[in-house]
């Protein structure tokens, strides 16, 4: 029996797409293991693999051959209605094009995966109510994604990943449609996510996000090929690349 000594594992990764002389091995043979509480950043031209590799870790994708864990358990194995029982409970994810529900406010958004879960409205209110707040948008839960600057749909949809309380949040490009303002803000946030000890995964080509993290991981051709443990603390990385220290 497989005995997993972090929170998030993958042993012998590969995902293929396609076939014959299309054939691409987008994942190929991966090996990682993120530990309770850690942040890793993967870094890596387009094409190499990191969004293909965070859908593997979240269950969105199946592997071609390898096993994915989460906490104790192995998923790639799970039906599809487990494993969509398991995303909800223990995996948040933020995408780089939000995808929040149009029709509903910030705060019914947020309140979504919570009664999916089987949540109360009551406590799906209050926990919406409380997620909101901590991403600096209380004045802001009854408004429309639409009604909302990018930045701010993008909090919301960091505020949704944490409704249940994940045991990670895997973020694909979270950064990648926002100006330098609202970039500042997200990565505020996904810095007091890892002082608070939430296990993040976060795919990005932006090195100030990057700085948030605790190891650096660099991809080329669906291969891991540098795997480094940033020295200092993440507060203080990131203050020097945005000048918030002097």
């Amino acid at each position: 029996m497989n005995v997993l000594h972090g929170v998030v594992r993958a042993c012998g990764l590969v995902k293929v797409h396609g076939q014959g002389p299309s054939r691409v091995r987008a994942v190929d043979t991966v090996d990682l293991e993120v530990p309770q509480g850690e942040t890793v950043a993967v870094m890596g031209p387009s094409g190499c693999g990191k969004s293909t590799l965070l859908h593997l870790l979240s269950g969105l994708e199946r592997p071609t051959g390898g096993e994915v864990w989460l906490a104790d358990q192995r998923i790639d194995i799970l039906s599809e209605q487990a494993l969509a029982r398991l995303r909800r409970r223990s995996v948040g994810f933020v995408f780089q094009a939000f995808h929040l529900v149009e029709e509903l406010s910030a705060a019914e958004n947020v309140e979504l995966p919570l009664l999916l879960a089987g949540h109360s409205w009551r406590e799906a209110r209050r926990r919406a109510s409380l997620l909101l707040e901590r991403v600096a948008l209380a004045d802001r839960v009854r408004h429309l994604p639409s009604q909302l600057s990018g930045g701010q749909r993008q909090r919301v949809a960091i505020a949704r990943a944490l409704a249940n309380d994940p045991l990670v949040v895997l973020a694909d490009e979270p950064t990648g449609n926002l100006d330098t303002a609202a970039t500042l803000d997200v990565l505020r946030i996904f810095e007091d996510l890892r002082s608070a000890g939430q296990t993040l995964v976060i795919v990005t080509h932006d090195e100030r996000v990057a700085a948030t993290a605790d190891r650096l991981i660099s991809m080329r051709d669906g291969m891991f090929v540098d795997d480094t443990r940033l020295a200092g603390t993440g507060t203080g990385r990131l203050g020097r690349l945005i000048g918030l220290e002097g």
